[in-house]
């Protein structure tokens, strides 16, 4: 899995029960709007005297209508009752101000019965709404913004000094209590909304805008422990995250399957393991059964698009110090980071790394840490090349385990995984059509290989470009036109990148690029596509919806960026989990491996997972797919100079 915001409308007020709170204006002129939202019916003093307890039923008022305005004579301030057409626009006049026109509905007997309808007993009397009489010589009413209303008896009503106050109710939630926001704290602002997710996502439904406008940063959160080692967007959202990780772990065999082994023993007990990942519902499986193996986690997200806000507040609340949200600036990011690093008490033995920036930031803050840790595990292309580097200056002071190219890795998370997802990140935010567009793909490695793959069975025309000859053969003969991008940049309709190298899309490409072309990434880093080159001030930026852009050119030509060139798949939509299982059961493995190692076995250097753990994996997921191995014979395992429970196959093999 290489490299992942969406803004909600402000809220128009508290509500209570579904509505907005009610309000009441009092105005003095004696006379009532059509389209007021209380209705007020008076009756004889006999009903007057029996309603001990009098009472304005009010109804919510819709953000269309009118504003209610309410005139009130003396006699209509004697004796109220609610109406019983429950504040009917077109209800008439109050009674006071007509003649009670004859009926078997009128007279004194009706009034006595409306006003037993309203006593406690009947258990009618609408508690929050009421207004009622304490002086029946100095009536005080309500003004619906905090003031006043003062009703003499000869039926004047004045206004009385206002004051700021707000009806609090008994059910309505509470927010958590916030620290202000500091403005200008950060050192580069934030470029997309705040929401965890929006209606192009998987979790619409759990986000809370509330308090979009609030970093995480300035909250005061605790779990129902009590602990606040966390910092994530809102913890209340926690119980939707544990929902989305239970699916996930029906998805997941073989990491269930490690838990039931390790119920007995604990090959990681002891282990501090700090991770920098994407933070997603397979990846809180993951974390969990490394704390079910006997580690400790501390935990920041990889990408600061990628992270499912719900997902994150559900391992807060389940003890797991996570500093992670959708939608983090640059200065977040590294922030959580030296969070889950620079602790008291607490020093990392294992780092877990997804793109090398966790390892980056512990060499360049604390490498006296180094002396501690045994290991490093990466996943991502684009980490493996900052460790080789390493290694080749000589400065890689540890082992570390080059996960991205074990071949359940390769040969399925990048493949599998991106030949579904490519198809699904375009669709949420295009809403596109493929067939018979055109589409170059830089990069014809696993993850091109499935991008090509995907668009190809959807009917588009794909290109392909490419630095490696083998890898261009293999185009070639897959029934794809290599080319150089300059050469397709002015016709396609799409622009995709899964090279994991930098400016493979420079400005120049850019300009010369058609009106509407959609430009997006699949590689691990945002530097495949020169984003920088675009915040120039003679070119505009429109936000269409959450991770989707309009850059404008001067003449009015525009691109269409996605996800600002971060991952496509993982900021703008989901992967399969299935296939995600495969590669977080061979990163736990690795774990093992590097942590249980005895001293000497691994030198500072990067290495690949050994053959027999990639068969393990794989043999731990067939079960889902009821498949039956077939076993050597002792004839034909001597035959191929094998063992009968492998390795099969030999290091340098090629699947």
């Amino acid at each position: 899995m290489e490299g992942r915001s969406g803004g909600m409308g402000e809220g128009r007020g508290r509500e209570v029960g579904g509505g907005a709170e009610p309000e009441l204006e009092l105005e003095s002129e004696p006379a009532v709007a059509a389209e007021a939202v209380m209705s007020v019916q008076v009756v004889s003093a006999a009903a007057a005297a029996a309603a001990k307890v009098p009472e304005v039923e009010l109804k919510d008022l819709s953000p269309s209508e009118a504003e209610p305005q309410l005139g009130l004579s003396a006699a209509a301030v004697g004796a109220m009752v609610p109406a019983a057409g429950g504040g009917d626009p077109e209800a008439p006049a109050p009674a006071a101000e007509r003649p009670p026109a004859p009926g078997p509905g009128s007279g004194p007997a009706a009034a006595a019965a409306a006003a037993a309808a309203l006593s406690p007993a009947a258990g009618k009397v609408p508690q929050a709404s009421a207004m009622k009489r304490s002086d029946p010589h100095h009536q005080h009413q309500r003004h619906r913004d905090g003031g006043e209303a003062l009703v003499s008896p000869d039926g004047t009503v004045t206004e009385a000094p206002r004051t700021v106050k707000k009806i609090q109710f008994a059910d309505q939630k509470q927010e958590f209590n916030k620290r202000p926001t500091k403005i200008g704290r950060r050192s580069l602002s934030r470029s997309i909304s705040q929401s965890s997710t929006d209606s192009y996502s998987s979790a619409a439904s759990y986000t809370d805008s509330s308090d979009d406008e609030t970093s995480p940063r300035d909250k005061q959160q605790k779990n129902s422990k009590g602990s606040s080692d966390f910092c994530v967007k809102n913890i209340k959202q926690a119980e939707f995250g544990r929902r989305e990780i239970e699916i996930a772990e029906q998805e997941m065999p073989a990491l269930m399957a490690l838990r039931k082994r390790a119920q007995g023993e604990k090959p990681l007990a002891g282990a501090k393991i700090v991770g920098c990942t994407h933070i997603t519902a397979q990846t809180a499986v993951l974390m969990e059964t490394l704390g079910a193996l006997g580690a400790q986690c501390r935990w920041a997200a990889c990408n600061i698009y990628s992270t499912l806000n719900e997902v994150a507040a559900a391992l807060a609340e389940s003890g797991f110090p996570v500093f992670a949200w959708k939608g983090e600036s640059e200065d977040d990011f590294w922030w959580c980071i030296d969070r889950c690093v620079n602790v008291e008490g607490w020093q990392p033995n294992m780092i877990l790394d997804d793109g090398g920036d966790l390892t980056h930031w512990i060499y360049k803050k604390y490498p006296n840490m180094f002396k501690k840790i045994k290991g490093i595990v990466e996943e991502s292309v684009t980490g493996v090349h900052r460790l080789y580097q390493l290694s080749k200056a000589g400065k890689l002071c540890v082992p570390a385990m080059n996960v991205n190219d074990s071949v359940t890795k390769q040969k399925f998370d990048n493949l599998y995984c991106c030949r579904e997802s490519i198809l699904d990140g375009l669709k949420r935010t295009t809403d596109m059509m493929f067939g018979g567009k055109q589409v170059v793909v830089c990069g014809y490695g696993e993850v091109g290989k499935g991008c090509c793959a995907a668009l190809k069975a959807m009917g588009s025309i794909v290109y392909v470009t490419e630095i490696d000859p083998i890898c261009a053969l293999q185009a070639c003969m897959d029934g794809f036109r290599l080319v150089k991008l300059n050469e397709v940049i002015r016709q396609v309709d799409i622009v995709i990148t899964c090279t994991g190298n930098k400016n493979v899309v420079t400005r120049e490409h850019l300009d010369r690029m058609k009106n509407s072309c959609i430009v997006c990434n699949m590689g691990h880093s945002n530097t495949e596509i020169d984003v920088a080159s675009l915040r120039t001030p003679e070119l505009t930026w429109e936000r269409v919806r959450s991770q989707v852009d309009h850059v404008i050119w001067p003449d009015g030509k525009r691109i269409v960026l996605l996800a600002e060139g971060r991952l496509l798949n993982l900021s703008c939509s989901t992967v399969p989990t299935f296939v995600l299982s495969i590669t977080a059961t061979t990163q736990a493995l690795a774990l093992i491996e590097l942590y249980n190692a005895p001293e000497g076995r691994y030198k500072q250097d990067v290495y690949l997972l050994p053959k027999k753990m990639d068969e393990y994996v794989a043999s731990l997921h067939l079960p889902t797919f009821d498949a039956h191995l077939t076993e050597l014979t002792d004839e034909q395992a001597k035959y191929l100079g094998l063992n009968k429970n492998g390795p099969f196959k030999p290091n340098y093999y090629r699947y």
